[in-house]
């Protein structure tokens, strides 16, 4: 068959030609490219119920649409809600926003030690991969006790992880009681040494020690969680935490919308930071593609 007889002109033939062979590519590209993942955000409106005993309670809405165009005009691929402290166990909200994207968004939620099996596979089902401890200003759980083995238990028979917000030296205490569980571990924010001692806090030489367990993962983000100087800390504790957890290990989170810090903090500016903390582009590529298995993506 002529060209004619299809409708098309030699140079519209050839055009289509080039633009298949580029659509092909760019599909190609893309299917092969690492992922960029956002290990750690947040979603949620004023008209949910809180917790009671909240530290803190926002006075407006983060709705997943509007986190999901951060994500777009970000270039991340993925990203992983975790649930606020201020909702407490009522993790609802955020396992409508994992049914809704699918196998883009992953979940960590908060439960109840007293939780039941059955309610954890819900979970588990809906995109749930962890449970988070945010433990800042609570008092520290026994983890012996047996409705917390009970719960370590199930963790570990899913593959889930066990996410935990609280100081350094506290977390070189809890995050080996939680290894003798064995779970996997993630400390959020730098691990939060002191402020006033940033790299040379005690507790923070400690949790470097914790790389070699190969069972810890530490997550670079929100330096401004970690004093006035927050950028300046990071900068000093990336190449400790790299060298002792290996960059498999590390997790970027963009901390959004960065409750308590929304004056000063934008995801476009946390995403830029991480520009200048891992110059390397092949080095950060990798950070931003390792928690792909970790959180089943």
């Amino acid at each position: 068959m002529t060209f004619a007889h299809r409708g098309l002109t030699r140079r519209q033939f050839s055009v289509g030609l080039a633009s298949l062979a580029t659509a092909t590519a760019t599909r190609a590209m893309s299917e092969t490219a690492l992922p960029t993942i956002d290990t750690h955000a947040h979603v949620f409106h004023r008209a949910l119920k809180l917790a009671p005993g909240r530290r803190y309670a926002p006075d407006y809405d983060a709705p997943l649409s509007l986190y999901l165009e951060q994500l777009d005009h970000n270039g991340m691929t993925n990203g992983v809600l975790v649930q606020p402290s201020f909702l407490g166990t009522d993790n609802s909200y955020l396992v409508d926003g994992l049914k809704q994207t699918g196998a883009r968004l992953r979940g960590i939620a908060v439960v109840d030690p007293a939780v039941s099996t059955d309610e954890l596979r819900e979970l588990d089902r809906a995109g749930v991969v962890g449970i988070r401890l945010n433990l800042v200003g609570q008092p520290l759980p026994d983890l012996a006790a047996s409705e917390w083995k009970g719960l370590l238990a199930n963790v570990k028979a899913m593959g889930w992880q066990v996410e935990i917000q609280r100081n350094a030296s506290d977390l070189a205490v809890l995050a080996p009681q939680l290894l003798d569980h064995g779970v996997n571990v993630v400390l959020d924010h730098y691990a939060l040494p002191d402020p006033k001692l940033g790299i040379a806090d005690p507790g923070f030489q400690s949790v470097l020690k914790l790389g070699a367990t190969r069972n810890v993962w530490v997550k670079i983000s929100a330096p401004y969680r970690n004093g006035p100087a927050g950028e300046s800390f990071a900068k000093e504790a990336y190449p400790l935490l790299r060298k002792a957890y290996g960059l498999d290990r590390l997790l970027w989170g963009s901390d959004w919308p960065h409750t308590q810090f929304e004056a000063t903090q934008s995801y476009a500016k946390n995403r830029e930071f991480l520009d200048t903390l891992i110059v390397d582009k092949s080095e950060r590529a990798q950070v931003l593609a390792s928690p792909s298995q970790l959180f089943r993506f």
